[in-house]
């Protein structure tokens, strides 16, 4: 028997609502997890992935989770109190990873490595670029009356965009870099395939709920 219209939005519901509940555990899971691996502070290197993984994973992940009618953790907040937030978050997340990409750059320049030699410093500066860019773009939303001649729904549509594609780079820097030496040395077997599933899974949550909020929805008009 074919289910209801109600009956299939409240299992929709439901499984938008578990799966942002599985992102905000994994964001945090996989962060604190780096954390311990690399344990801060026992050398320079040992902060960079500490702080990539904080702004790409941890508060990018809650900075898009904020919208999230099912599993953000401030709905009791106004929309314009959430989009204050999401902006603080992107903002620290930034700050995060620029101090990540600057003490590795100062890590390579200590032991005389090339820069850039690899895929994954390629994206993690792409990344941090694109955030960039991003919270710049930000600041039009925060204040639109700086651009008096774009509708603001369109503005919203292209910064969730360009949003999720920063995200996906983020993430798939993440990935790249548990490629690296560094983390395959000391992470194996099963505990490797886990960790590596972190920023899919949060990647997907964040696409679903792009995806739904602004590229379904029908096309503006102009």
């Amino acid at each position: 028997m074919a289910l209801s219209v109600e009956t299939e939005s409240h299992i929709y519901r439901a499984l938008r609502t578990a799966s942002g509940a599985a992102a905000h555990l994994v964001a945090l899971g996989f962060t604190i997890f780096v954390a311990v691996l690399a344990r801060p502070g026992s050398s320079l290197f040992s902060w960079h992935p500490v702080l990539m993984s904080l702004a790409f994973s941890f508060l990018m992940t809650e900075a898009l989770l904020v919208f999230s009618p099912e599993s953000s953790l401030l709905r009791s907040l106004s929309r314009k109190g959430r989009a204050r937030c999401h902006w603080v978050l992107q903002l620290l997340a930034l700050l995060c990873a620029l101090l990540g990409l600057g003490l590795v750059i100062l890590h390579k320049e200590q032991l005389g490595k090339t820069h850039l030699a690899t895929w994954h410093g390629r994206a993690g500066l792409l990344a941090v670029l694109w955030a960039g860019l991003q919270c710049s773009g930000g600041v039009g939303l925060l204040y639109p009356k700086l651009l008096p001649r774009w509708p603001l729904a369109k503005l919203k549509l292209y910064h969730a965009t360009s949003g999720l594609v920063g995200y996906l780079l983020g993430s798939a820097s993440l990935l790249l870099g548990m490629c690296s030496l560094w983390f395959t040395a000391t992470v194996t077997g099963g505990v490797w395939y886990l960790a590596v599933l972190c920023p899919v899974i949060t990647s997907l949550v964040i696409m679903n709920q792009v995806s739904n909020a602004y590229l379904y929805r029908k096309r503006i008009q102009p």
